[in-house]
This record gives structure tokens, C-alpha cells and sequence, in this order.
């Protein structure tokens, strides 16, 4: 019989406890003769200055910590959005030089992870090669592979995340979901670049996870809606397309958009056959050249593949995923990421990562089919949010007495289903269209089991755009896991990579 196990989605593991915070009050008016009693502007930006070491130049910065309003209809706030920018002092027109607005995903997620991990001028410091737990609390060291040197960066926390709440607390559900994540987002962006004079520089954005799928959103929202055109999009282990990371229904594609991530996985866990673990890139050949192709052939025909067929799949699939020929028979062809990570290593009872595969620890309960944790959650999750925590109140001097919310509930969540499956894929295509000036970049790593390199890359080739601008998206695959950074070689990479980007594009 046919089973389908739902594949983890955008989520990052979502925690409860939202905080709000009401606006600051309006200083009091004084009689003739009583003492002026005036209330702080808790919203007021604070500007600090700094400075990192970059490719061997000295970076001199300003950063500011503050909240932007994003205002109704009325002109009035409706949400108080916390955000932390830094802007190059290196005697630069700031006007003429690159921005890019960042943020993660979830949704539910703050800014923290590209901010603390890869992009800022500081980051968390990681032992090894990144699956190795730091020893709490942490710390934070300078980003010699810091984005500064070529953009100005502002980091944005969705409402409810971070520090941004909506000004009625009863009213934080009116800025979920879809469209109104994205047209909230775009408001900062419409707002900050006002106020801060950026409408000529060139404007990129950058997102991570769900990030990706809200940027592929925002170019096209930012264009109809503001005439703000983007020059570019820095899209990080992220997905547009649900349908190629969720088995529902009768899709299968997401069976075949995870397996060379699978394959990978295991290649890494040195449980592939001799001559695959031998050679990686032929590893990964064979294994998008099954799904594309026989794999493909046989999810669809189901009851009506025979029998001889059948068996050579079972074995394909045991060879390409190192798991026993009879958990493949049994689960109809089809290997979900999810159950993986708890099989792959079962017989030595542990169990791999989601967001990182290479990632391992032991599992609690030997009887469940699935794992109980995401070790490489629980890896990142503490040191970050000291760090942040931290960083904010210490080095940025803005003070809030209120829970940083690193990650959070933002629920309910309401998609918009044009198709049955959540998907800005349209957007992006209608964005690149109208601005042929576009450009897009796309990370994704190899051990990623949240949003596999081939899910994202299956839906950029069914973008509904000309061949003529197919040449504006480039493509680029790292060896660790989501958070791609904390491996040194592939942030080193990624830093080199992304700034090769932010230059050819802005100079063409």
C-alpha cells in the first residue's frame, strides 16, 4: 500500500510566547510651574560605530539599531518594525553605493542567522566544521568574510520576531501569511529606503529558507505596487515552490527533488557502495539521473510498473540512498527525508539532521519511526540567541526589556493556493520579466534535508520566462548543510561567491 509521509516545510521548529509591546507614550505637557517630565523614545534609533577587517582593508561603519513604523491606511503605525543596518563610512556616497535588505525565514524566524552567521560584520563563532556543538554561551568574533566591503547591509525582523511587534497586540495575526508578510516587508523596505536617501543605489535582496520564498515575492510586490526595482536577489537553502518540498496527494516530486540530497547525505555517512563513495560527483550523477529519468518513471506507473522493473528500482534506490532493499519495498519506492535521517544510521542507533545531515547525535526512543529532535537545530539554536541577546543591548546600546524572539509562533499562517500548492515562482518569473535587469543567485548545499538543492533549482527551470534572460540566474551548490556558513570552507565560498555577484551585477 502507498504511503506518503508529509516532508517538514518551511518551519524552524516554531516556539510559543509572543511578548508584544505597546508604543512608547507621548512625552506629558507641563503646567506654568511644574518640572518638564519627559518619556524616552524606546523606537528611537541608536547609532554605534565600528570597524572589521576584510580581505585585509579596514571597514569603518556605522550601525544603527532601531524600529521603522509600517503605517496604515490612515497614515497612522500598525507595527513597529526592529531592524539593524550597517552603512560603509569609508568616505563612500552612500547613495550611489549597494544596499541589501536581509532576513530569514520559517516563518516565524528573525534576521539572526544570516546576520550572526555569515553576513554581518560579526559572527558566532563555530569549532571544526560546524557539527560540532560550541560549548555555551558562545561567542562572537570579526567576519572577515562580512558582505560590508561591497554593500551596505540592513537586517529586517518580521513582526512578532525579533523585537517588532504590532502595535495592538490582538492584531499581530493581521500581519501573517502570504501576501501580508509581503506587503509588510515591502512597506519597510519602501519606507527605509525613503528615509534614508537609497533610492539610487542599486538594491539587492537576500533570504534564507522561507526568506527565499518571501523574496521571490517581493521583487514582484516591490515593483507594482512602489516602482522600487531590485537589482538582484540573493536567494540561500531556500524553496519557491511547496510542491517540491511536501508530499501531498498525488505529487511525488518531492521524492525525486530530495534524492541526490539523500544520496549526498549518505555519501557523507560513508554508506554508499565502493565506487560511488569513491567519487561524489558521480554519486550525484547517477543519482538526479534516476530521479529524472527510470525513478520518475516509476513513482508514476505505481501498481502498474512491472514486476522486473520494480525490483531494479528497489535496488537503485538501496544503492543511492544506502538503505536495506527491504525498507524501499516496503515503502512503496518511496524514501522520505524525514524517515531517512532516522534510518540511515539506525543499526548504530542515531539519527541525522534536517536543517544539517552531517549533524548526529543519539536518539531517545529506538521504536519510532521518525526522530524525536533536529540535532542541527539544537547545534545553532542557544549560541545565537546569546549571542544576539548580547550583541544588541552591549555593542548596538539599544535596550528592550522584552524577549528577543529568535524564533516564534506566527500562527495561523494563511497561503496563498493559486495552484493547491504555496508558490511564488509566478512572482519571480513576472518580476524578472518586466526588469530583464534582474539578476538572481542561488546557494544551496548538498546536505541540506530541509530545502534540497534540486527542489529549488527544479523550480527555476520551470520559471514562465524568456530564454534571453535564463542567463541571469546563477547557481551555486556547497558541500554542508541549511546554514551552509557554518562549514569555514563554504563560508569562505559563499562570501567569495555573493560578492563576485553584488559586483558583476551592479557593474553591468
Amino acid at each position: 500500500m502507498k504511503t506518503k509521509t508529509l516532508f517538514a516545510t518551511v518551519a524552524l521548529l516554531l516556539f510559543a510566547g509572543i511578548a508584544p509591546t505597546q508604543a512608547a507614550d507621548a512625552p506629558k505637557s507641563s503646567s506654568t510651574n511644574a518640572p518638564v517630565e519627559t518619556k524616552k523614545d524606546t523606537n528611537a534609533p541608536v547609532v554605534t560605530e565600528g570597524s572589521v577587517v576584510i580581505g585585509g582593508k579596514t571597514v569603518h561603519y556605522k550601525a544603527t539599531a532601531g524600529m521603522l513604523p509600517i503605517l496604515g491606511k490612515d497614515g497612522k503605525p500598525t507595527a513597529q518594525v526592529f531592524y539593524i543596518s550597517y552603512t560603509q563610512t569609508n568616505n563612500i556616497d552612500a547613495a550611489d553605493r549597494p544596499i541589501t535588505y536581509c532576513f530569514n525565514g520559517g516563518p516565524g524566524s528573525s534576521s539572526v542567522w544570516l546576520h550572526l552567521g555569515v553576513f554581518g560584520p560579526k559572527r558566532v563563532e563555530f569549532p571544526g566544521d560546524g557539527t560540532t556543538p560550541p560549548r555555551p554561551p558562545g561567542r562572537l568574533i570579526p567576519n572577515e568574510y562580512s558582505l560590508l566591503d561591497v554593500t551596505d547591509l540592513v537586517f529586517i525582523d518580521p513582526v512578532s520576531t525579533g523585537y517588532s511587534r504590532a502595535e495592538q497586540p490582538d492584531k499581530a495575526a493581521d500581519f501573517y501569511g502570504q501576501n501580508n508578510d509581503i506587503a509588510t516587508v515591502a512597506e519597510f523596505i519602501r519606507l527605509h529606503t525613503t528615509r534614508e536617501k537609497r533610492w539610487r543605489s542599486p538594491k539587492f535582496l537576500a533570504g534564507e529558507s522561507y526568506g527565499v520564498f518571501r523574496a521571490a515575492g517581493l521583487a514582484n510586490y516591490l515593483q507594482s505596487r512602489f516602482n522600487l526595482y531590485l537589482n538582484g536577489l540573493v536567494l540561500v537553502s531556500g524553496v519557491i515552490d511547496f510542491e517540491t518540498i511536501r508530499a501531498e496527494g498525488l505529487t511525488d516530486t518531492p521524492y525525486l527533488c530530495f534524492l541526490s540530497a539523500i544520496t549526498a547525505s549518505a555519501h557523507y555517512h560513508q554508506k554508499l557502495p565502493a565506487d560511488l563513495q569513491a567519487d561524489f560527483k558521480k554519486a550525484i550523477a547517477e543519482s538526479r539521473a534516476f530521479a529524472e529519468g527510470d525513478y520518475a518513471r516509476a513513482l508514476r506507473l505505481g501498481a502498474a510498473l512491472p514486476p522486473a522493473e520494480r525490483t531494479a528500482a528497489v535496488a537503485k534506490l538501496a544503492r543511492l540512498t544506502g538503505l536495506p532493499t527491504s525498507y524501499i519495498d516496503d515503502h512503496d519506492l518511496r524514501v522520505s527525508a524525514f524517515e531517512f535521517r532516522k534510518q540511515l544510521l539506525k543499526s548504530e542507533g542515531k539519527i541525522i539532521g534536517r536543517f544539517d545531515a552531517r549533524v548526529v547525535s543519539r536518539d531517545g526512543n529506538a521504536a519510532s519511526a521518525t526522530p524525536e529532535f533536529d540535532p542541527s537545530h539544537v547545534l545553532v539554536s542557544g549560541v545565537f540567541s546569546s549571542a544576539m541577546n548580547s550583541y544588541v543591548r552591549e555593542d548596538l546600546k539599544f535596550e528592550r526589556d522584552n524577549p528577543y524572539e529568535i524564533l516564534t509562533g506566527v500562527q495561523p499562517w494563511p497561503w496563498a493556493r493559486n495552484s493547491g500548492y504555496p508558490s511564488t515562482g509566478p512572482d519571480l518569473a513576472a518580476a524578472m520579466k518586466e526588469n530583464p535587469h534582474l539578476k538572481i543567485f542561488v546557494q544551496c548545499a548538498w546536505r541540506d534535508l530541509a530545502c534540497p538543492p534540486d527542489g529549488i533549482q527544479h523550480s527555476l527551470r520551470q520559471l514562465a520566462i524568456p530564454a534571453e534572460i535564463r542567463g541571469n540566474i546563477r547557481i551555486e551548490e556547497y558541500e554542508a548543510g541549511h546554514m551552509l556558513y557554518l562549514n569555514p570552507p563554504d563560508l569562505k565560498k559563499s562570501a567569495v561567491d555573493m560578492k563576485d555577484f553584488i559586483l558583476k551585477t551592479v557593474a553591468n
